[in-house]
């Protein structure tokens, strides 16, 4: 009896941990900003390898997507929209999709991408959980500041008014 006694409480303590960090990954927000560089490198759709260093100085929009994902695909045109609007605010938006080569150049056969598409597979969902994506999300957002900081995480989609909430301080804008 007190054995079962001990595993049922065991279990509730691991659950509720799980249950915990579940919903503080969920809570997309700010994040504790370190002087620690981004750095990764992917081949784009062509096969050429992409430097996230090329970007340094732009605010920085990374979203973490795949071919399969249904709400990934509904953010995608969202995001074109948005790179067209900010993109002489020095705003940059990079794709990184934890996919495969075809899947993805199939995909853009169908839809005019205004920004970078970085093919990076299993590569790209291990890069996702180093910035803070602990529960593998898809989508998975990253904005990292000027300086190269990640200021702000969102697991699942990112919405138009949380996108201003977020980006408009970098930009110097209110309104």
């Amino acid at each position: 009896m007190k054995t079962k006694l001990i595993i049922v409480l065991a279990a509730i303590v691991a659950m509720s941990a799980g249950v915990w960090l579940q919903l503080k990954a969920r809570t997309a927000g700010p994040v504790e900003q370190t002087n620690a560089q981004l750095e990764f490198s992917f081949p784009d759709v062509d096969g050429r390898m992409q430097n996230v260093r090329q970007w340094r100085g732009k605010i920085l929009l990374i979203n973490f997507w795949a071919t399969w994902c249904g709400p990934c695909l509904k953010e995608i045109p969202e995001f074109i929209q948005w790179q067209r609007e900010y993109q002489a605010s020095n705003l940059q938006f990079v794709g990184i999709a934890i996919d495969d080569q075809a899947a993805v150049a199939d995909y853009l056969r169908g839809i005019n991408i205004n920004y970078p598409i970085l093919i990076a597979g299993d590569a790209g969902g291990m890069l996702a959980r180093q910035l803070g994506n602990i529960i593998n999300a898809v989508p998975f957002t990253v904005l990292v500041n000027q300086r190269g900081q990640i200021v702000y995480r969102q697991p699942g989609e990112l919405s138009r008014d949380q996108f201003l909430k977020v980006v408009r301080p970098l930009l110097g804008t209110t309104g």
